[in-house]
């Protein structure tokens, strides 16, 4: 277990999320929150078992803005590895997470104690998000593809409360399994972004719904009346 003290004073906590496609434009919106001229900004490719490829991708869609992108992988041994994941984390001003297996991700920043300092970065006001299971992440609980066979119920750091459903116009299997859980009781009501679409939390309250595609959507989806609705959160263009 990582043990933080956290002297720190409360500062207002902020989420970027999307249901795919984190890149140059959001990232750039990224940068912009945390109120910095040039921010330090982490990738963390837990959930893509740090595979170089997400890594390129995340500093080719940082070259165009005036940040400082690095990577903390977590596939480290002890000689190389000399800082803690506190030291890390806690350095930048935003941490963008991959996507990729979110059951591993979670499993893996448990052991570690990496999901006691992404809290810890959360309450500093440190800028946290990514899409898929970068996206994930954040919520109680929400559908994933990171077990054999089948979609299903992955819960997480539980940071944002309720639900979530990345890739929703992406991957046909994602809307009748999110109405499904939803209408059961199974999973709480939460919110749906399509691909290139996402929400700007601070604290636990949305305060902006953007995409970067114009026909890219967010829903939050709950049960009325004794039926899934599905209520459109008007995006505005990044």
């Amino acid at each position: 277990m990582t043990d933080i003290a956290s002297n720190a004073p409360r500062a207002t906590r902020k989420i970027l999320i999307a249901g795919g496609g984190f890149r140059t434009k959001f990232i750039g919106y990224m940068a912009q929150l945390t109120g910095k001229s040039r921010p330090r900004i982490c990738f963390l490719p837990t959930a893509s078992a740090d595979a170089p490829e997400t890594s390129i991708g995340f500093f080719q869609a940082c070259a165009p803005l005036n940040v400082e992108p690095f990577v903390q992988n977590v596939f480290i041994e002890s000689l190389s590895q000399t800082q803690g994941w506190d030291e890390v984390l806690l350095s930048a001003d935003a941490i963008v997470c991959s996507g990729g297996n979110t059951l591993n991700q979670q499993a893996i920043w448990k052991a570690q104690g990496i999901d006691v300092v992404l809290r810890e970065a959360w309450d500093r006001g440190i800028v946290l998000g990514g899409a898929s299971a970068g996206s994930l992440c954040w919520f109680e609980e929400g559908t994933t593809d990171s077990r054999p066979k089948a979609l299903s119920i992955v819960k997480c750091l539980g940071f944002l409360k309720g639900s979530h459903s990345p890739h929703y116009d992406a991957e046909a299997g994602r809307r009748p399994l999110y109405h499904k859980l939803i209408g059961s009781g199974e999973m709480k009501p939460g919110y749906a972004c399509d691909n290139d679409a996402g929400i700007y939390f601070e604290d636990n309250a949305v305060k902006r719904v953007v995409h970067t595609r114009a026909d890219a959507k967010v829903y939050y989806v709950s049960v009325e009346n004794g039926k899934v609705t599905e209520k459109v959160m008007q995006p505005e263009m990044l």
